[in-house]
């Protein structure tokens, strides 16, 4: 049996890692987000938002570590694998601050597919700024569009999560999976 790879992405304080933990804690498999080790990695080196200073680098070590993470779910046994981003996360969020990328940035995306997208909406309610999540909830529900739109781009289907409690919104998301394999 192949193993399904399940994107939960959203924009910043959407409650994405809140799920992702919560359907690990339920016994599915998952990959985490990797963006605040990236992060926090440049801020020992001296470098307070790598993604500002430097957004090339910032996105190509996120490309590869969730490139990594693609090719380390060939190993994966379990019927479901959830990642909290996908690969297409990268490039939508370059789109955001209208930076130009390298080619091989979509062409990764291309290249390395998963088999659903499930997308969080901003929820105010829930946002928090940290040291690691600077932008505003303004900003987070513009992210939010782009990545939708770049999903979208590389031909996904989008699956919009409703706001709700995590058991509910983890409950949508698998009924969801379910009717796809049926």
């Amino acid at each position: 049996m192949k193993t399904k790879r399940i994107v939960i992405t959203g924009g910043p304080g959407s409650g994405k890692t809140a799920l992702i933990n919560y359907l690990e804690k339920e016994g599915y498999a998952v990959m985490h987000e990797i963006s605040r080790d990236v992060t926090l990695e440049a801020q020992r080196q001296g470098i307070e938002q790598l993604f500002l200073e430097n957004p090339i680098l910032f996105s190509q070590k996120l490309l590869e570590g969730r490139l990594r993470q693609f090719h380390e779910g060939k190993n994966c046994a379990a019927p479901i694998l959830f990642y909290d981003r996908g690969m297409p996360d990268v490039t939508a969020y370059m789109d955001y601050v209208d930076s130009h990328y390298p080619k091989n940035f979509a062409d990764t995306c291309i290249a390395h597919s998963y088999d659903e997208i499930f997308v969080l909406p901003p929820w105010e309610e829930i946002y928090e700024q940290d040291n690691e999540r600077y932008e505003s909830f303004e900003q987070a529900e513009k992210i939010f569009q782009f990545l939708k739109n770049g999903y979208q781009r590389y031909g996904y289907q989008i699956h919009e999560v409703p706001v709700g409690s995590i058991q509910d919104r983890a409950q949508f998301i698998i009924a969801t999976i379910k009717e796809m394999t049926t």
